[in-house]
């Protein structure tokens, strides 16, 4: 077997072979193929595709490429979630603690940011102290003892995944299907959690643009986890206009918390309890209410215990950045739009993504929001202020907001899109 007979069969739309696809996941992972050459095949895949079987052996081989875990020991049934990713996605952040709550024990597995969408480890490690390597008897222990667990995949955790989540972050393929499917269902298979709830974002800040790709997406992963034994249902949800009021780490941290202290966003609430429900019912709890748990504060002292298990400190001051630039209205009326992905990419161009694999994050960096759609503005009001340590970035942010929104004379009426746009099991 060679690495230029598999790029040219998909290359030329061909279907890989089960042993191609075993052996080249297994070569990449040793390291025989290099990375310029598995760039070439991931983007063969992006502009050709891959069949059912193609993809279900391909999630196979990465699952086969490491170890895989075992909860059996909990006491609780297990329920995860995953977001295919957006602008402003903290969800994860007050999900965990919450379903944790009520009664599921949540082994989060975790990634880094990916393009313009944030990513919930970045977001963490804002947190002065807190750990997202755990071994896999940490992890075991803080899940037993907290109820939650966020953390990266282990080394041992489909490393195949590990070594081209990070490829396809720099190399333009991170919107193809078949490997988002394989990468997120890899992983959540391995991990041995026993249902799965599914994210599954469309819309500008999305990697899933129109719904019918993000169906096409929601079914194949749905497929993957209940062929496998995980009861596995998705979410389509909204994602034309940022999450909540922040895009970046530790602003999207401090939109959470006070998500979990019984405020926040009207969005991001709706959403998390959303979820949470969804977690509950697949992990076969009926009888508890979400809304109760971050009402009485039941969830904040999860997340409290939760965070303090991984070297966090929760009472700890955030990071800020230490330069602002505020964006104003230019004139009074209705926002009736505010494009996701514009605000991602300013979010990511003043430091709070990466765009090498090496990249560090700025902490503080990010776009805070002052208004959303269907408020009215008038001329002058600041709509949104951009935050990071490094100035210098405030002009190539602000290339990425011209046009991003719009104002309607005053009175114009506003239908707001609804966040769940289907469901799928």
């Amino acid at each position: 077997m060679d690495v230029i007979s598999v790029i040219r069969t998909k290359r030329d739309r061909g279907e890989l072979s089960p042993e191609q696809i075993d052996w080249v996941i297994d070569a990449y992972t040793r390291g025989v193929v290099a990375d310029e050459q598995m760039s070439a095949l991931a983007m063969a895949i992006l502009l050709n595709g891959m069949n059912r079987a193609e993809i279900a052996r391909w999630t196979a081989a990465m699952i086969a490429s490491g170890e895989r875990m075992n909860f059996d020991s909990l006491s609780r049934p297990t329920a995860d979630k995953h977001s295919t990713g957006g602008v402003g996605d903290k969800i994860t952040l007050p999900l965990a603690p919450l379903v944790a709550a009520c009664g599921a024990a949540v082994p989060q597995l975790s990634g880094r940011g990916l393009g313009h969408t944030g990513g919930t480890l970045d977001k963490l490690e804002s947190i002065p102290g807190w750990r997202a390597l755990l071994s896999n008897e940490e992890m075991l222990h803080v899940l037993d003892t907290t109820g939650a667990v966020i953390c990266a995949a282990g080394d041992g955790l489909a490393p195949a995944d590990k070594k081209l989540y990070a490829l396809r972050d720099v190399t333009g393929t991170v919107e193809a299907i078949p490997l988002i499917a394989s990468s997120i269902m890899s992983k959540k298979i391995a991990e041995g959690t026993g249902s799965l709830v599914l994210d599954v974002k469309v819309g500008s800040g999305a990697f899933m643009k129109n719904l019918a790709d993000a169906q096409e997406l929601a079914h194949t992963m749905v497929s993957l986890g209940t062929d496998s034994g995980v009861k596995t249902v998705a979410l389509i949800t909204d994602m034309s206009t940022p999450l909540g009021l922040t895009a970046g780490n530790a602003l999207e941290v401090r939109e959470s918390v006070e998500v979990l202290a019984g405020g926040g966003p009207a969005d991001v609430v709706e959403l998390t309890i959303a979820l949470a429900k969804e977690m509950l019912d697949a992990a076969g709890i009926k009888d508890a209410d979400p809304a109760k748990a971050l009402a009485d504060g039941s969830a904040m002292d999860h997340w409290r215990r939760m965070i303090a298990a991984q070297g966090g400190d929760p009472d700890a001051a955030l990071p800020v950045a230490r330069e602002q630039h505020v964006v104003t209205a230019p004139e009074s009326g209705v926002l009736t739009r505010l494009d996701a992905y514009g605000v991602g990419v300013a979010a990511w161009r003043l430091g709070a993504g990466r765009a090498r694999k090496e990249d560090p994050v700025q902490a503080g960096a990010g776009v805070e929001l002052h208004a959303k759609p269907g408020d009215t503005v008038t001329a002058g009001q600041p709509l949104m202020t951009l935050h990071t340590d490094t100035p210098e970035k405030f002009d190539y942010a602000l290339a990425s907001l011209a046009g991003t929104y719009d104002i309607a004379p005053a009175g114009t009426a506003f239908s707001a899109t609804p966040i769940v746009l289907d469901r799928i099991a």
